[in-house]
């Protein structure tokens, strides 16, 4: 049982590593999408993903309660914690009050991998661009930089993808 986070910024190489990684500890992973379909543009970025997968994943698509699924003795793939913090951060279409959408996503990101699994969680750096311009991007920006430090801070081994360089930043061995 083992938690990887694997974070960098968009394009960087992220997802395909992490399938990589997930292939390379099991003949058959689970891939856990957490992505909401907002639009078309969005939807064909979904489908390029989907495309990539061949049969031996296990494909779950699941927006909020990632623990309501059963993944003990497996290798699961999250991809990603950026839309599954949205899903929380924009529930019901309202903005949610960062701290109380901080204290839900980590109540579920600790009963998830309470299993006895080995987990990999995709998410993305944007705070490293810069102060947002507006209210909301700034909160979400909180929202999803102190998620990544609670993850990383459980996590046994976090990769930086760097224009398709994986940099070890932490490991346990």
């Amino acid at each position: 049982m083992s938690i990887r986070l694997i974070t960098g910024g968009q394009r960087s190489g992220k997802s395909q590593y992490a399938e990589r990684l997930a292939l390379s500890l099991s003949p058959n992973p689970v891939y856990m999408a957490t992505a909401h379909v907002w639009d078309e543009e969005f939807r064909e970025r979904v489908h390029r993903h989907q495309e990539r997968r061949g049969a031996e994943w296990t494909n779950i698509e699941e927006e909020r309660t990632l623990s309501a699924h059963d993944v003990s003795g497996r290798v699961v793939l999250v991809d990603c914690l950026t839309l599954w913090a949205t899903n929380y951060f924009f529930a019901d279409g309202i903005e949610a009050d960062v701290d109380t959408a901080l204290e839900a996503l980590k109540a579920e990101f600790d009963r998830f991998t309470a299993q006895p699994a080995t987990f990999i969680f995709v998410t993305n750096e944007i705070g490293s661009g810069g102060t947002p311009v507006n209210d909301v991007q700034r909160r979400f920006t909180d929202l999803l930089g102190w998620l990544n430090q609670y993850v990383a801070s459980k996590a046994d081994e976090v990769v930086l993808m760097v224009s398709g360089i994986a940099v070890k930043i932490k490991s346990e061995n």
